[in-house]
């Protein structure tokens, strides 16, 4: 899991499958599977099969630093939002897997729906206390501007 600097929303519509193309490709140079993967708006799922001739931080280190390259030259515009080629945040968070990878699949599949029946349940609407004075007020203007414009007639 690795997420965008300072956890933008960034990876929405053609953004959004433009880093997927990208992430695919970087993959493949390198000879990486990937098993499952998922672009959430403000960070990337990814389980992935990584040769035994990179260390985990070496192909993290490439992903990263040529993914921003490749999506900078892709969208120009980016740059002067987010900084000069700074497109991911530092860091992200590894977790060898051995025998449950279908588990993490699953969960990579599933975590997107999972993240919205979560804000569903959070929300709250919150009614303004002052929704009704605020309506009573806009009237009484309103009927003085009736009173207004008959006078002057």
């Amino acid at each position: 899991m690795f997420a965008p600097k300072y956890r933008r929303l960034a990876i929405y519509g053609k953004i959004k499958v433009d880093i997927g193309k990208i992430l695919r490709k970087s993959c493949k140079q390198k000879g990486v599977e990937i098993i499952e993967g998922h672009l959430m708006p403000d960070h990337i799922h990814m389980l992935v099969s990584i040769p035994p001739k990179y260390s985990i931080s070496q192909f993290m280190g490439y992903l990263k630093g040529k993914s921003a390259l490749m999506i900078y030259d892709k969208h120009a515009n980016l740059k002067y939002k987010y900084g000069n080629r700074h497109f991911w945040a530092e860091g992200y968070y590894v977790s060898t897997v051995g025998l449950n990878d279908a588990t993490v699949a699953k969960y990579i599949r599933e975590q997107e729906r999972h993240d919205i029946a979560m804000d569903k349940l959070s929300v709250k609407e919150y009614q303004n206390p002052f929704e009704d004075r605020e309506i009573e007020k806009e009237k009484k203007k309103q009927e003085k501007k009736k009173k207004t414009v008959k006078k002057e007639k």
